[in-house]
């Protein structure tokens, strides 16, 4: 059986997990990029955020250096709440197809019987279709999303430092 097929026989569900999916490897891809450039531009980054503290007219203060770095991290987190809802929702998506395919073999199993198995196995078909689906989703967004939340980690205590030694 080819992957058209299984998508058609998922339904809904498959193609709603479908469009996820390309959402959610967009935004993956757009951060590789941005992160990419952000190793690339770390000393243009450190250079802005002292900047930022030396022109303040205030003196100095831990907060002014906390809000500067902040700032900063906060526009490499966008997109990230995204891919990490895809990565809840996914397997979520992928049990609501599991329960409706299980519903749909008992529904099929009252109004006709026992008698064909195949109504029986359709239904169960349809479940496990969902499942996978919601799987196959799931886990490389969770990858993903852990793997960027690390390195933003990793960044923004390297730029502390930097900045740190600069001032």
């Amino acid at each position: 059986m080819e992957v058209l097929d299984y998508i058609q026989r998922g339904g809904i569900i498959v193609y709603i997990l479908i469009f996820l999916n390309i959402l959610g490897f967009s935004i993956i891809l757009w951060k590789l990029i941005v992160f990419t450039l952000l190793k690339v531009n770390k000393e243009t980054i450190i250079k802005q955020i002292v900047n930022r503290l030396y022109s303040s007219k205030k003196k100095f203060e831990e907060r002014s250096f906390t809000n500067a770095i902040n700032k900063q991290i906060n526009r490499l987190e966008s997109g990230l709440n995204t891919i990490k809802i895809i990565a809840s929702i996914a397997p979520l998506l992928g049990l609501l197809g599991t329960v409706l395919g299980v519903l749909n073999s008992f529904d099929a199993i009252s109004k006709k019987g026992l008698s064909n198995p195949a109504i029986f196995s359709s239904g169960i078909s349809i479940a496990l279709i969902t499942t996978v689906a919601g799987l196959i989703v799931a886990i490389p967004h969770y990858i993903a999303y852990n793997y960027f939340i690390s390195s933003l980690n990793k960044f923004e205590h390297s730029i502390e430092e930097s900045v740190m030694s600069e001032l």
